[in-house]
Order: C-alpha cells, then structure tokens, then sequence
C-alpha cells in the first residue's frame, strides 16, 4: 500500500466521527479513506465490512450532503473498505464545522482562513469583497490619476480614461459593488490612508547586523500599495543598498547593486500576492542577503521550479493583479518569474530562493556585490546605500534624501546609514538649512521640512 499522503488516509476501524476526514477530502482535492488498514499501510483487516459498506454512504449524505463511492476490497483473505470522495465544487461542512486536508494532515478552518476558503470556492478573492466603512471620499484622486498615466504609458488603458471621474475608473476596473460600495481592493490600491481599514497593509524594513536581534534602524512604509513598491525603492535606493562607482574614461556610472526591473517584479508579487488579513510585508536586510517575506503561501502544488519555468499566473487576490496588470506592474501570462530570472542573470548574481515559510512565501537574495566590495573595503564599514567613492557633494544630497524619505530621521541614525561621525552630519544639515530644510521642534520628538528656497 501506498503511504498516507494527501488523498489516502488509513484508518484501522470505522468511526462516525471519521467523516471529518472526508469532509477534509471533498474540500480540497478529494480522496480515500480506507478503513481495515493500519499506519503502516497494511491490511488487517475489518469486521462487517459489508454492513458498513451499505451504512457509510447513508451517514456521509446525511452529515455531508455527498455522494461517496464505497467498495468493499479483499487481500490475504481480509476484507477492508474503501471510500472514495470527489472534491467539492461548494463548501462541505461537518457538524458547524470546515475542514481541509493538507498533505497528510487535517486542518480545522477557522476566522480568515475560513472565509478565504468560502471565497475560493465561490470563485472569488478576498479582495473582491466589499468593505461596508470604507466611500468614495476615502479614495485619493492623485493616486487614480497615477494609475491612469501608468496605464496610458503601458498601453492597457485607453487615452479618454482621462477625463472619467473617480467613480467611473473604479467602475471600470470592477472595485465598485451594484450598490456603489468600494471593494478591499479599491481601498488598498487608491485610498488616501488605507491602514485606517488594513493595519497590515504596510511594508516594513530593517537593517540587520548577523541576526534578527541585532536591529540596527528601520522604516515602515504605508499609503495605497499602488505606488507603495516605488517608494520602497527610493528607500531602498537611499538607504539599504548600495551603488559602487565605476569609469568608463570620463564618464562615471553608479549601477545598483541588484537589478532593479527584477526587484520591482520581486515586490510588485509580494503586493500582489499578500494575504491582507495576516501580518505585514517584512523584508530584512543583512550584510550577505536580503528576506522578502509576505503572508500567504505559493498556490498549490507550485515550486521554485514551477515558479521560474513556464507556468499559469494564480494570483491570490484578482482586482489587485488586474490593476496591476494594467498599471504596466505585472504580466498576466506569469511571466514575472522569468523577467526576475533573466535580470538576474544579465547581473551575474545568483538565482533568488523563493519558498513557503511560516504560513507565507519568503524569497531570499544573495548580496554578492555588497560582499565582495566588503571584503575588499570598498564599503568603508556603511550599514546603508552610501555610493563608495562618494564626495561631499553627493553625501549632503544623500542626506537630503534621507532627510525627505523620512523627515522624523536624527543625526545619529543619518550617521549611521552613512558611515560618518554625527559631526560630519551636522555640518551638512547645517548647508541644508541654508536653503533647503528647516527643523520644526526640539531634537527630541521634532521633524524636518523641506523648504526648497
């Protein structure tokens, strides 16, 4: 016999109670139970095998509301049973009660994993479902209108989209119920502050030393996740990685140290593909990798493999790719893969790893160009983006920049981002204040202001 996996269960004797499992089995992808077989996958047989075989179908309609296709099978002179379920097109319960066989277990669902089920079955995704707080007046226009010159530029929605009102945009892309209610996507993808109804709609990052302990400074970015994975990249670009200079004759060139169309596509999939009612996007940053992490598993049955070969695109949450999609973010066809493999490759580095990990995927990169300048000291110790080879110039404009990102920054995280003493920072806040920033409050609790004279 084969061992228990994800469609076969073996169960020594009969229980009533035993029609969970299948009711785990019409939920997911069907399966046998096999009753008069032990753990061990061997026949030892059942009594009244063919009672139970004219009992079992009657209490699997009458706790289920299935058919179930019962036989009665021989071997070594033993009798054993076999109970054959289909999966279900429609949610099966038992007793009040859902349940899901994954691989060889059963789960009970319960709270959002629940109701992301239901929808499932239903042939919807969460994102589809209306949010009865949320009306048209938490929707931010600048961000519609964002979402029209993307479109326009990628070729996926038509000019006169223009001149539509922010009622018939988000109509036409379906985010809008018969009743005029906005949909959770509407809300994550255009409103003015999303977190008021998703307070795990945000994308967090931190800088590591050699574990998760060693937290040496962070930034939590929020707003609509239409523009979100742009403003991680500015973060990013400005803080986190770096960009090693190099000459051609006279002109000078600073390349990001990972490509950056492939890690917008790395991000625009953790956006796209977020389970909204688990916890924040992570990413963590160390000295020799990067962590993407975002609740909400690979679709079933998919690999790395599948991932970076040729597949079908499944996405999670259907409103949020197809605006995605037609913003110029994605592919519907799921080529993303393939452009972050070829970027990749283009770049030298190595393959991301992308995985289940902790009831989410986790996608790790190796930071071999950060690590070889390291080991060569061309990063002069920076924790953060610093370009090697920088001058005064350019390392006020990094202050700046940082300054604008996050306008609650201090000196000494500004020193810490860029591998300078406090004073050094002090002295170019100082140029800054002359024409391009001004400091409101004390040190303590204050924030900077970009004037620009």
């Amino acid at each position: 016999m084969n061992n228990e996996n994800q469609n076969i269960e073996y169960k020594e004797s009969w229980r009533d109670e035993y029609v969970k499992w299948l009711c785990g089995f019409a939920n997911a992808q069907g399966g046998k139970l096999y009753i008069g077989i032990n753990d061990k996958g061997e026949v030892c047989g059942v009594e009244n095998a063919h009672k139970l075989s004219e009992d079992i179908p009657n209490k699997v309609v009458s706790f289920l509301g299935i058919v179930a296709d019962v036989n009665v099978l021989h071997k070594d002179g033993k009798d054993y049973i076999e109970i054959d379920v289909a999966p279900s097109d429609v949610p099966i319960s038992y007793k009040g009660k859902y349940y899901f066989r994954s691989g060889s277990t059963l789960q009970e669902l319960n709270g959002a994993a629940l109701q992301n089920f239901v929808l499932r079955k239903m042939g919807r995704s969460w994102d589809e479902v209306t949010n009865d707080r949320a009306a048209l007046k938490d929707i931010d226009r600048e961000a519609v209108d964002y979402f029209i010159r993307k479109g326009i530029e990628a070729e996926r929605v038509p000019e006169d989209l223009r001149k539509a009102s922010t009622e018939e945009v988000l109509t036409s892309l379906g985010l809008i119920d018969d009743n005029g209610g906005l949909t959770n996507a509407a809300v994550l993808l255009f409103g003015k502050n999303p977190q008021r109804y998703y307070p795990s709609a945000v994308f967090k990052i931190g800088r590591f030393g050699i574990d998760e302990a060693d937290l040496r400074f962070q930034d939590v970015i929020e707003g609509n996740i239409l523009q979100m994975a742009e403003r991680v990249m500015d973060v990013l670009k400005a803080k986190y990685l770096i960009s090693p200079v190099r000459f051609e004759g006279m002109q000078r060139y600073e390349k990001l140290e990972l490509p950056k169309e492939a890690l917008r596509e790395i991000l625009y999939n953790a956006l796209a593909h977020k389970d909204y009612t688990g916890p924040d996007i992570q990413m963590h940053v160390y000295d020799s990798s990067i962590e993407i992490w975002n609740e909400g598993e690979l679709p079933e049955g998919y690999t790395q493999e599948t991932l970076f070969a040729s597949h079908s695109s499944k996405p999670r949450n259907h409103k949020i790719a197809n605006v995605f999609f037609k913003s110029g973010f994605i592919d519907t066809w799921g080529r993303g893969f393939q452009k972050i493999r070829d970027g990749f490759a283009a770049d030298g580095i190595p393959m991301p790893k992308v995985e289940n990990f902790c009831g989410g995927v986790r996608v790790t990169i190796e930071r071999t160009v950060f690590v070889k300048l390291s080991v060569s000291g061309q990063t002069g110790g920076q924790t953060g983006g610093l370009t090697s080879g920088q001058t005064g110039g350019q390392t006020r404009e990094r202050v700046y920049e940082l300054i604008k990102t996050n306008p609650y920054i201090t000196r000494d995280e500004l020193s810490k981002v860029l591998g300078i003493s406090p004073s050094a920072i002090q002295k170019h806040i100082d140029k800054l204040k002359e024409v391009r920033i001004r400091r409101i409050g004390g040190d303590f609790g204050g924030h900077w202001e970009i004037i620009e004279k």
